[in-house]
């Protein structure tokens, strides 16, 4: 048995076909970890939801930015973002049915006999995966309720920009899902810039990538990510995997094997 885990699909169903065909996947030996960001800006987010949906326990997802847009969506937001393509699930016969799927995912999955963990944007540098999930599963809880309308109706924002254990109520459920699936940039205090979504070089004065923070609490955890795109995968420091190489906007789409973390990718596309 294998265990491949592949950055941010987006919607890019075909480069995903001929991915899952490179590293031969069988679903009934081998397990698919994805990264988030399942949907939109690519043209087959509905065929992705489905297939995805379909494998069962074969595949271990979590949430991104983008999924949880998607379930915004669904759930009465009028939020519809720039090169939203999400218009087919939400109009699809099996949309209720998907989206009862897409609650029941997490937004960090946490390995502990392997030592791996995977997050859509990354853990902050003063959490541990441990306190990751625990803090990810007071989201999880909401998101499975029947306050899921309140709570997609209140995420968005960038404030509060910083984690304190006193938050309470929507500010504290947001300030985790911006650590979670939107991060890229913090400064030495965990403060989350959220408009710089470019490459390292563009961090704005007093900022780092989150990753080059002091004194990271998940530094011995091997670590999956995907969100940052202008990464290209590369990171260059131990135990992290950066996944989203792109293939949304005419990159690559990246498979890691984590037995022995080769990397596998097929361009977005075919020719």
């Amino acid at each position: 048995m294998a265990i491949y885990a592949i950055g941010d699909i987006q919607g890019c169903f075909e480069p995903l076909q001929r991915l899952l065909n490179l590293i031969r996947f069988d679903p009934s030996h081998d397990q698919l970890w994805l990264a988030g960001d399942l949907v939109n800006r690519g043209p087959q987010s509905l065929e992705v939801l489905r297939w995805a949906c379909d494998l069962g326990n074969r595949v271990t997802t979590v949430l991104g930015n983008h999924d949880l847009h998607l379930l915004a969506r669904y759930y009465g937001s009028d939020r519809r973002s720039r090169g939203d393509t999400l218009d087919e699930v939400l109009a699809a016969p099996d949309c209720a049915e998907l989206m009862w799927w897409l609650r029941q995912q997490p937004l960090v999955h946490h390995d502990e006999a392997s030592g791996w963990c995977m997050v859509h944007a990354g853990l902050p540098p003063r959490w541990g995966p441990r306190k990751a999930r625990r803090l990810a599963g007071e989201v999880e809880a909401i998101l499975r309720s029947d306050q899921v309308e309140v709570f997609l109706a209140g995420m968005y924002g960038n404030k509060p920009d910083i984690w304190q254990k006193e938050l309470q109520g929507i500010d504290r459920w947001r300030v985790i899902v911006n650590y979670l699936t939107r991060m890229r940039f913090i400064d030495v205090n965990g403060r989350l810039d959220l408009e710089s979504k470019e490459g390292l070089d563009t961090a704005p004065p007093g900022f780092m990538p989150w990753f080059e923070a002091p004194d990271r609490k998940a530094e011995s955890t091997r670590l999956i990510f995907g969100h940052w795109a202008a990464l290209n995968g590369e990171v260059n420091l131990p135990n992290l995997f950066a996944l989203d190489t792109g293939c949304v906007w005419g990159g690559q789409l990246t498979a890691l094997r984590l037995d022995d973390q080769q990397r596998f990718s097929v361009a977005a596309s075919p020719d």
